[in-house]
């Protein structure tokens, strides 16, 4: 499923239903010792994927440890991304010689909560909504903007050290599967990951190009980050 809209160069893993019990390397296991049993299990689940994800890009298995903000800490020369909710997971990842960061997500395909949409979309963006319900009430387009602007989060701050607010980010979503962010200049900063980034004061806003698919009651959108996305001209 995931695989169906990922950028060119990475490579996914999934698994569908109960999470079940996966087994995790020592210093995995510490990372998660004081959460709950179902934390515990999704973030297990999680790592089984990592690791098959990894394994079609013959990186040899190891620990995935969270960090600062519980984002994956990926082996070097390799970026990634992991998602869950109820009944899937998923992890994408790429060498970073191809792609700079790599985001996505899942979410049930249903509309948002009462009173969400306002508190992550501008009104452009609301009305933009408006119009594709018009032509296809059925799709929780609400939705699908949510899991676009988390998938471009999870591309960004690994790579930036940037934490934007998904209001800050701006997301026009189409009818034909895809989706286009753009992020403003003063978000942009020097990467966490090692990977070169380009100046965090000059250039125009960083433009990123992503895809979402509906199935099986499931949302997915996946974003890649290509090297020159942060270059200024």
């Amino acid at each position: 499923m995931i695989a169906d809209i990922l950028p060119t160069g990475a490579v996914a893993a999934e698994s569908f239903g109960p999470p079940g019990d996966r087994q995790l390397f020592p210093a995995e296991a510490a990372a998660v010792a004081t959460a709950d049993p179902v934390r515990r299990s999704e973030f297990a689940a999680g790592r089984a994927v990592a690791r098959a994800a990894l394994a079609r890009l013959h990186v040899p298995a190891g620990p995935v440890l969270p960090g600062r903000a519980g984002e994956p800490r990926w082996p070097d020369g390799v970026v990634g991304s992991i998602t869950h909710c109820a009944g899937y997971r998923a992890c994408a990842v790429a060498l970073a010689r191809d792609l700079a960061a790599i985001g996505i997500d899942a979410e049930p395909g249903l509309p948002l909560a009462d009173g969400l949409l306002a508190a992550v979309a501008d009104e452009t963006e609301r009305a933009s909504l408006a119009e594709l319900a018009a032509g296809n009430p059925r799709i929780p387009w609400d939705r699908i903007l949510f899991c676009a602007k988390e998938a471009v989060y999870k591309a960004w701050y690994p790579h930036t050290g940037q934490r934007p607010a998904l209001r800050s980010m701006a997301v026009q979503v189409s009818a034909a599967g895809t989706f286009a962010a753009v992020l403003p200049r003063t978000l942009r900063s020097a990467p966490i990951s090692g990977h070169s980034a380009g100046s965090a004061a000059d250039g125009p806003p960083a433009r990123l190009a992503g895809r979402w698919l509906v199935a099986g009651g499931l949302i997915v959108t996946a974003v890649g980050m290509p090297r020159s996305s942060l270059r200024a001209p």
